[in-house]
């Protein structure tokens, strides 16, 4: 096992939320949906040998400061959400490599047809 590449990455795909972000004051007021995703780049080994949670990134942490981030305090700006999105995760937990999120504004308040708005902040461990 010690002769394998000891990245793994836990991916959180298309989480959604109701979130009232924006840099229009009616986007504060009436919200929209947002869906979230979570690359965890982090070393799995004493993982993978013990099968056991403890030695991983629990997704269900990860899920968690998300929802802090999309249901608490107005952003303005989805760059400034996915940084603060990622920084809080990178910090929380010691294993973690990288994060990088994508945040996509579905309901995107101006007059273009499109599927959304996506920003993706990448944040790693100094080494």
């Amino acid at each position: 096992m010690k002769h394998f590449a000891k990245n793994t990455r836990i991916s959180i795909v298309a989480a959604e939320y109701f979130a009232y972000h924006g840099a229009r004051k009616e986007e504060h007021l009436l919200g929209g949906r947002y869906q979230v995703d979570a690359d965890i780049d982090f070393d799995a080994s004493a993982a993978v040998v013990s099968d056991d949670l403890s030695d991983t990134i629990n997704y269900e942490e990860i899920l968690f400061r998300i929802s802090e981030h999309m249901n608490g305090e107005p952003y303005d700006l989805i760059e400034t959400l996915a940084f603060d999105i990622a920084s809080s995760i990178a910090e929380a937990f010691s294993r973690v490599n990288a994060v990088t999120i994508r945040v996509r504004k579905l309901n995107v308040p101006i007059q273009e047809i499109m599927d959304c708005v996506e920003c993706e902040v990448t944040v790693r461990h100094k080494e």
